[in-house]
């Protein structure tokens, strides 16, 4: 019965964001609510989200100071440079746009934190698709599925669940899997390669010169301190324009909204939207052109801290969110006037955490996720005893999309493991099979970083679930094959 009702939760939820019949919060909320009370446990339910939102809440408050700190390095021109260099290198080809986002995310995921990889890779890449008017979704599906790839590594989270779960060495266990994710890595960048031609047909090909010059056929609208790169009607041979319009508030405006044939659009501008392109803009007051090297360097040492573990990870963002304020706006007025304008992002992120610790607290909390699980191992055939390495891999993108990393590697990977020695498999090849999933796992709506992605890209959630899925489930479907044919699992 648990088992039926789980599955009905998490259907139930996908079908009705994925559909806009309601919003992820409130989806995240009542669904989880409703079916409580469901299987009976209604009474529990306080208890359930509690805990949930205790295991959650060090994640929220790390979100919320991340946010408002890369907000301020972005206020004061941190990225500038990088978005201009990028800009000079994709020579406003989509092509060369998807690839370097890519490339980009997967990068800066060395650094093994996700929230992170996201805010730095929506910084720099947004400007450059809202300029040329690219899909918003192509950028959050490839970066989240190259950070998904990237996520495997021993410091990143799963490797080292995997070899505590199992009492292995993380070394024993990520080594060997390289060559496996490296293909993963390669099938990402292709992927990128072939959106980006669709992209390019979709709204046509231009230069750099071509983007900045007005005579051939463009132009650059400023308004409310921002620029935005504008198609002429009837220029060159886009299938789709560029369009910008000054709104009333005297912002240009991007839309942005085509995803090419068969995919999901992204919504329109967002009620209160600033949706000028500022992110170049050379005249902007929030400029602190004279802190650059010392943002720089803070910017460099907090992320020196979290790889080496200096601080816990939220009060590291904190402290930094505090010093960037101070020393970039040291009037107390400007400090609030730039919190007040990171704010939504804020509260649409740390909701949505809060928010997925119910769906989280019920799953877990009446035993929905438990027998799920028992479920699956216990419908794998006799017969696949000897492969079980390969049922690994293939269980790992269902049920680490629908569960979290924990709930799978430290209860399911066990008994995946047992079931493996009984035909002779080894734990190391079954704790190697566990990782393909992590390409699929970056976009499961129980993981908070997707919730950054997404806020940040002013994307819908179910507009990126629709786009994203399928790529990130065949990008670890390569990992899992490669991983086969060179006899890694």
């Amino acid at each position: 019965m648990l088992t039926v009702l789980g599955f009905a939760m998490i259907a139930t939820f996908l079908v009705l964001i994925m559909m806009k019949k309601m919003s992820p919060i409130a989806a995240l909320v009542l669904i989880p609510a409703l079916f409580c009370v469901a299987v009976g446990q209604g009474a529990q339910l306080g208890d359930y989200v509690i805990e949930g939102v205790g295991k959650l809440a060090p994640t929220a408050a790390m979100l919320m100071f991340a946010i408002v700190y890369f907000g301020v390095m972005i206020d004061v021109g941190l990225f500038d440079p990088i978005v201009r260099a990028i800009l000079r290198f994709c020579k406003a080809d989509p092509v060369r746009v998807v690839v370097g986002t890519a490339v980009l995310a997967a990068i800066v995921s060395l650094d093994g934190d996700g929230s992170t990889t996201f805010m730095i890779t929506v910084s720099a890449m947004y400007p450059l698709y809202k300029r040329l008017g690219m899909s918003l979704v192509v950028m959050t599906g490839v970066a989240a599925t190259a950070n998904g790839v990237m996520n495997t590594l021993p410091w990143g989270g799963p490797t080292a669940r995997a070899a505590t779960a199992l009492k292995l060495d993380a070394a024993d266990i990520f080594v060997p899997m390289i060559p496996a994710l490296a293909a993963g890595l390669v099938f990402v960048v292709a992927l990128a390669y072939v959106l980006g031609r669709r992209e390019r047909r979709r709204i046509g090909f231009l230069t750099l010169d071509e983007a900045l010059a007005p005579e051939s056929g463009t132009v650059l609208v400023t308004a409310g301190g921002g620029v935005d790169l504008v198609k002429r009607p009837g220029a060159g041979s886009g299938a789709g324009p560029l369009s910008g319009t000054a709104s009333s508030s005297g912002a240009g405006s991007s839309s942005g909204t085509g995803t090419g044939a068969g995919d999901a659009a992204v919504d329109g501008p967002h009620p209160g939207e600033d949706e000028g392109f500022q992110g170049l803009d050379p005249h902007r007051a929030t400029l602190r052109p004279r802190l650059y090297w010392f943002n720089a360097g803070l910017t460099v040492a907090l992320l020196t801290a979290m790889i080496l573990e200096l601080l816990p990870i939220p009060v590291l963002f904190l402290l930094g969110a505090a010093l960037a304020l101070t020393v970039n706006y040291p009037r107390p007025a400007d400090q609030k006037a730039r919190i007040a304008a990171h704010a939504d992002n804020v509260l649409n992120v740390a909701g949505m955490v809060f928010a997925a610790a119910v769906f989280t607290g019920v799953l877990t909390g009446t035993g929905m996720v438990k027998h799920m699980a028992d479920w699956l191992v216990g419908a794998i055939p006799e017969g696949m005893g000897p492969h079980m390495a390969l049922v690994t891999g293939v269980l790992s993108l269902p049920l680490t999309y629908f569960m979290s990393n924990d709930g799978f590697y430290f209860g399911v990977l066990p008994v995946l493991a047992e079931a493996g020695a009984a035909h002779g498999v080894s734990p190391l090849e079954i704790a190697r099979a566990s990782l393909v999933g992590q390409a699929l796992h970056m976009s499961s709506p129980l993981v908070p970083a997707v919730y950054v992605l997404v806020g940040m890209a002013k994307v819908e959630f179910g507009d990126h679930t629709r786009f994203t899925v399928k790529w990130a489930a065949l990008t670890s479907l390569v990992v899992l094959a490669a991983a086969l044919l060179l006899g890694i699992v």
